[in-house]
């Protein structure tokens, strides 16, 4: 009985979703694949959290925009990246009109629209928005950070979030509340992937900030800096994150009751991984901070049963 209380099968997910046919249930098993190897995480926390009926579209959302953002980052130069993005719009936008496709994930999206009417106009914010990260590579001054929350962080965060059941009139709080957070997280994957994105030559912090704290971007990809301007620096950057994430917190409020667990869990694990990336300080540079699995699963255990 307990184990059937923390884990419902995904079976009844799609039953609950209306997902009855042969090809559609596959078309969904197979974002609920590509949804928990790549983010198994956030996959256990959808599981957990969410109503039955509303867990495959978010999968299937969270399936896609993964999917889009692999798609956008192929090729080394922002004209092949640009190439990409738009024959993977034509696609989307193909059906979400005609709810055909070759691509599962494209079918699948059509069928979360069909339940979710506001999702096709979500998913033209997104597409849109991928233009700021084919061309992205580094940021000259915060205003061009700002910019690229607004046109591609917050309408792929609201690819998920935009399904989340909530009273009208907290509408304009939700959605403030939401450019918050996701900004908090964003913050905190620069920071996370600080040593991957130096080898890349695309960095989060924008240019200016590194040089407040005397330094540059080549010499800090090189390994020649001050390790105290640096760690300096980083919990400068942390600081940023944690007041936004400060700022969000009333955003379970804004929700309906069912899927506050939800919201609370994903605001709590941000706290963790702010924690994480302030433990490794200077040595985000060799690795990327990690959330203690267990630290994790506490909140998401905790959250399912003070919700069920």
């Amino acid at each position: 009985m307990q184990r059937r209380i923390l884990w419902r099968s995904w079976g009844r997910c799609l039953t609950g979703a209306g997902i009855t046919g042969a090809e559609a249930r596959r078309d969904h098993d197979h974002q609920r694949e590509v949804v928990a190897r790549f983010a198994p995480a956030e996959y256990v926390a959808v599981r957990l959290l969410l109503p039955a009926a509303l867990v495959p579209d978010v999968v299937a959302a969270v399936s896609y925009m993964h999917v889009t953002d692999d798609r956008i980052d192929q090729g080394g130069s922002p004209a092949e990246r640009r190439a990409a993005w738009e024959r993977w719009a034509a696609s989307s936008r193909e059906a979400l009109t005609t709810g055909r496709s070759e691509q599962a994930v494209l079918r699948a999206l059509s069928r979360s629209a069909e339940r979710h009417p506001r999702l096709p106009a979500r998913v033209e914010e997104f597409l849109s928005g991928a233009r700021a990260e084919v061309e992205w590579e580094r940021f000259t001054a915060e205003a061009e950070v700002d910019r690229y929350v607004d046109d591609y962080a917050m309408p792929a965060f609201m690819l998920t979030a935009g399904l989340l059941p909530r009273p009208a009139t907290t509408e304009p709080e939700f959605v403030r509340a939401c450019r918050l957070l996701i900004e908090a997280m964003q913050r905190l994957d620069w920071l996370e992937d600080l040593g991957e994105d130096l080898r890349s030559g695309r960095i989060g912090i924008p240019l200016d900030t590194l040089a407040t704290h005397g330094m540059d971007l080549e010499s800090l990809a090189v390994g020649e800096f001050d390790a105290v301007s640096l760690a300096r620096l980083l919990q400068d950057q942390a600081a940023k994150a944690e007041d936004r994430l400060l700022a969000a917190r009333g955003l379970a409020s804004l929700v309906e009751p069912e899927v506050r667990p939800f919201v609370r869990a994903l605001l709590r694990v941000q706290g963790l991984r702010l924690q994480a990336v302030r433990r490794s300080g200077v040595a985000l540079l060799d690795a990327p901070a990690k959330v203690p699995k267990a630290k994790a699963l506490r909140v998401l255990v905790g959250e399912t049963l003070a919700g069920r």
